[in-house]
């Protein structure tokens, strides 16, 4: 999608469509009677006659026939100012999806959106522009890589942002960086959505390697017999009954600033979960491909992050690898020994993800002096029932540093809901023959938080925050910037907002 910044008048401009955002019990304004004087003389009664108030979402669209032209102008709600006067920035990153959608559906190839000013959502113009900027090319994100038929492909879209009386340079600066962290989103969603026989761990490397070499960041890639000579059996036992091999990946970006604080991203990357010996219904493997989504956003993150240059250094691990069923594969009642020494009975080889995470994070804590550590994983199926797709799950102990997160979730459209990873789940996870079980007594219930307290095993005492994003990195409903039945790119758009705002 090709955006672009306008200063010229708003009805000047050649486009198949003109868009206008309006907020609730919205007054005439210059716009709108620039509108009316040009197109429709009767504007306020139309818009009336048509029941259209600004409710957020609310979309009215008129047709008129303009110097032989047929023109589209398309009024779409804001909704209702809050206590501080403000507008929620998510109803414009939706109502702004949804606009993408009827531009789909009416087979436009250009559109312009006049912006509404940043003050309304408590942002300042380059702050808007980015996030209008990444919600427009998320709902542009089309995985069509696999039609044969052109039909189904939609049209590129160009889209004129025009402004009034705003920024002009913040806004042409905005943009750019919206580019980029919607690329990194969308490249995180496309490794996603690709068949698992297309991204196996290998080919994953391969994409964070092409990443590192464009972007100039350092990478360290260890292969399977690496990785069992290093002693991590959880990534090794995992990838047992694949005859591919496993991968770890380490990532770092540094700033150049001395005494610049550092961060651990790690994200698993299990690029197909069978379930292994302890097999998955066929129904709930169907789109098992996803769950490489925290080691997608991990990797997207990186490439945003080298683009951006926050002054901050981030060290990103991702362990790679497939869980599946064969001779070879590790079996219930098996002993695993971690990086870290520590051993876990594998009651279920189904609670895979905090095995391999288990190695990563031990790794990047005993070989990084790291400030705060922040992993991704679609880890448990209970935290998806527990806060369906909207909220990922958030786990800590480090109040200071959930805090921290909770602040970029909510900047950056990447929702997360705390829950309560309290000592006493902790007796959840005890083994009778190991240190620990990879998965938690039946008693205790909260899976998502007993396997929190599984990887609290793996990280000292560095600040640690865990994220459990198996309800929202595929097919999240009713939010038009994402795609039905498809990757959202969960996790990119926060890590890079953390990043980019992290003081030590």
């Amino acid at each position: 999608m090709n955006i672009t910044i306008s200063n010229q008048k708003f009805t000047d401009q050649d486009v198949d469509c003109h868009v206008v955002f309006l907020e609730k019990n919205y007054a005439m304004s210059p716009l709108l009677k620039e509108i009316q004087d040009k197109y429709f003389p009767a504007l306020d009664q139309l818009l009336a006659d048509a029941l259209f108030e600004g409710d957020s979402g609310q979309k009215q669209l008129f047709t008129i026939a303009h110097e032989k032209k047929l023109k589209y102008v398309l009024f779409v709600g804001l909704g209702k100012k809050d206590t501080k006067d403000q507008i929620e920035i998510e109803h414009l990153r939706r109502v702004v999806g949804k606009v993408v959608r009827i531009a789909e559906n009416k087979k436009w190839s250009s559109i312009a959106l006049a912006l509404p000013q940043a003050k309304l959502f408590g942002l300042s113009d380059e702050q808007l522009a980015q996030q209008m900027t990444v919600a427009l090319q998320m709902a542009g994100y089309q995985f069509n890589q696999f039609y044969s038929d052109e039909k189904r492909k939609n049209k590129d879209l160009s889209v004129v942002l025009v402004e009034h009386e705003q920024d002009f340079k913040a806004l042409k600066h905005g943009i750019h960086k919206g580019n980029i962290i919607a690329d990194a989103v969308n490249s995180a969603r496309h490794w996603v959505d690709l068949p698992p026989g297309h991204l196996t761990p290998p080919e994953l490397a391969k994409k964070a390697q092409e990443i590192a070499k464009k972007y100039d960041l350092k990478i360290t890639q260890f292969d399977e017999e690496q990785v069992k000579k290093m002693g991590m059996g959880g990534l090794a036992g995992v990838s047992a009954g694949s005859d591919r091999d496993c991968q770890l990946v380490i990532m770092e970006y540094n700033c150049g600033k001395k005494d610049a604080p550092t961060l651990g991203f790690v994200g698993k990357g299990i690029t197909f979960d069978s379930g292994g010996l302890s097999l998955k219904p066929p129904v709930h493997m169907e789109t098992m491909k996803e769950d490489m989504s925290g080691a997608a956003a991990v990797i997207g993150a990186m490439k945003a992050i080298a683009q951006l240059k926050p002054d901050v250094n981030i060290v990103a691990l991702t362990p790679l690898s497939e869980n599946l069923p064969s001779g070879k594969a590790t079996k219930p009642g098996d002993i695993l020994t971690f990086y870290n020494g520590k051993t876990a009975e594998v009651k279920n080889t189904d609670a895979e993800g905090r095995l391999v995470l288990a190695d990563a994070l031990s790794y990047a804590v005993k070989h990084y002096n790291l400030d705060a550590l922040i992993d991704l994983a679609t880890l448990t199926g209970a935290c998806a029932y527990a806060l369906g797709p909207f909220f990922t799950g958030l786990m800590s102990q480090h109040d200071d540093f959930a805090d921290a997160v909770i602040k970029a979730a909510e900047s950056s459209g990447d929702r997360v809901w705390r829950l309560p990873l309290h000592d006493d789940y902790k007796p959840a996870i005890k083994s009778p023959v190991a240190d620990i079980s990879n998965i938690g007594s039946k008693r205790y219930m909260a899976g998502a938080v007993t396997a929190g307290h599984f990887l609290k095993n793996f990280v000292g005492d560095v600040p640690w925050v865990h994220l459990d994003i198996a309800g929202t990195a595929f097919n999240v409903p009713d939010i038009p910037y994402y795609r039905a039945e498809g990757a959202t790119g969960a996790g990119v758009r926060l890590l890079v907002d953390l990043a980019s705002g992290w003081k030590k």
